[in-house]
């Protein structure tokens, strides 16, 4: 199959993916309903649609209704996205897509935890009172009756979504490919479809981070301990997560995590959450980022439910003036040609995660060394895009909200020009690409499997659909 052909089948998947990310988002898409005996039809009007708000299409315990379409079609066009060029038939196919997922994840016993799904739909609430400005306000945007109504459907459609999104996870988890499968992916494309990757760049940095005193450390340990006991008596562990944690990421949700095994966190973290039992509050430990006490709240077979409270040591602005002489100093030393970049990274360096390969940085996105440029993270394209080969940026003084204020300077190792797809020097970005082939095709196969197992009708007018799936079975 040429390549066009493959990136365009993805990019209709990535589409059904956002669509229903995007319509699952916000308080437009209809909650679940269990469906009657009997369904009443819309009788089609070739000349003019009716405005009847009939069950155009019944998923398993799902249906769907006629102005689910339009809402969709309105989420879509209120966050500027362009609808000229889908219609209403590809619009149903993505609910109906939606709607499958969330009932073979229910046929699966997959669970989702009311918890966390009023947690995101407070979140969601949140969001919408300061958009419109109070819940008065969102209750009749959304042309509810009162908050009660509100909330409870907007509690369905997140938790169908949810589910979905669980059972899309589950399909592809198991989904791996081999050297062998790639080399052959690869090969199969016809030269004139190969693809062209963009101009990218190699990246390297030193950091120092300002040192932190014995006193400031014991002081944060002390404080957590005090927090700890103030749980262990009977106070809210979740209360106290949001009002003195430092990990921005959590904080706002009680500092709430579920991880496992494969989960991307520091080793010393898992290390003590795998440790605990239900119920148990560690002691406070140490990772890079500061400080930490975990609670677990529920161990599920290899999953983990946790809240935990990160506290980062206060640096003094004295050890932050240090810091920035020492990375200051060395930027000199490699200008002065005393020491490479590489090699002032290997010993000098405060970021293990990059010393240890001269600071040269990983993709994050791509898990390899190249950043493409028109994919760069916009703040380190600014600190970058005009350096000359072998220069080195000033100090640059960054405030990461995980891990607090540091020094760092950059270098690019490596410029790579726009080019044609080469097997050794793109294997990464390659194997990508075959991936997302290979899940697709396991989507698929799924898909018609349980199409043909659960229970659907598609009313009216809509039988006339030329659809991607077989909705129809013929």
């Amino acid at each position: 199959m040429p390549l066009k052909t493959r990136i365009m089948k993805f990019t209709s998947s990535k589409l059904a993916v956002t669509l229903i990310a995007t319509i699952g988002a916000v308080f437009f898409a209809h909650a679940q309903e269990i469906i009657k005996d009997s369904v009443k039809t819309k009788t089609p009007d070739t000349t003019r649609r009716q405005k009847v708000d009939g069950v155009i299409a019944t998923v398993g315990d799902y249906i769907i209704l006629d102005s689910d379409i339009d809402k969709s079609f309105l989420e879509l066009s209120s966050q500027g996205n362009s609808i000229k060029d889908i219609t209403r038939c590809q619009m149903l196919g993505k609910l109906l897509e939606e709607k499958l997922y969330a009932h073979q994840a229910v046929q699966d016993s997959i669970i989702v935890k009311d918890e966390e799904i009023k947690e995101k739909m407070d979140d969601q609430v949140n969001y919408m009172v300061e958009q419109l400005g109070s819940m008065e306000k969102v209750i009749q945007y959304f042309k509810k009756s009162n908050e009660e109504e509100f909330r409870n459907e907007l509690f369905d459609i997140i938790k169908t979504n949810k589910l979905g999104a669980e059972m899309q996870k589950k399909i592809v988890d198991g989904v791996e490919i081999t050297p062998e499968e790639t080399r052959t992916f690869f090969k199969s494309i016809p030269t004139a479809d190969l693809p062209v990757f963009g101009a990218e760049m190699e990246v390297a940095q030193i950091v120092i981070a300002p040192k932190i005193s014995d006193e400031e450390k014991q002081r944060v340990i002390n404080r957590l301990k005090e927090i700890k006991a103030e749980v262990l008596a009977g106070a809210s562990f979740k209360t106290r997560a949001v009002i003195y944690s430092d990990d921005r990421g959590s904080a706002a949700n009680g500092g709430f995590y579920k991880i496992n095994r494969k989960t991307q966190f520091v080793k010393e973290f898992k290390d003590v959450a795998f440790s605990l039992g239900e119920g148990e509050i560690s002691e406070p430990f140490e990772t890079e980022y500061g400080y930490h006490i975990i609670m677990v709240e529920k161990i599920l077979g290899q999953d983990i439910e946790l809240r935990h409270i990160l506290m980062m040591p206060k640096v003094s602005d004295q050890a932050l003036k240090d810091a920035k002489e020492k990375i200051t100093t060395i930027k000199q030393r490699i200008e002065k040609g005393e020491i490479t970049f590489a090699e002032a990274a290997r010993t000098l360096s405060d970021e293990k995660e990059t010393r240890a390969n001269g600071g040269v940085l990983i993709n994050p996105k791509t898990q390899d060394t190249h950043f493409e440029l028109t994919k760069m993270d916009p703040s380190l394209y600014s600190e970058v895009s005009n350096l000359k080969n072998g220069a080195v940026t000033q100090p640059i003084l960054d405030d990461d909200p995980r891990a607090g204020k540091k020094y760092k300077i950059i270098t690019v190792t490596n410029r790579i020009d726009e080019h044609t797809a080469d097997y050794a020097k793109d294997y990464t970005k390659i194997k990508d690409l075959a991936l997302k082939e290979k899940q697709i095709k396991a989507i698929a196969k799924w898909s018609d499997e349980k199409i043909k197992e659960t229970y659907i009708k598609i009313n009216g007018e809509y039988r006339d659909c030329v659809f991607a799936n077989n909705w129809l079975k013929k």
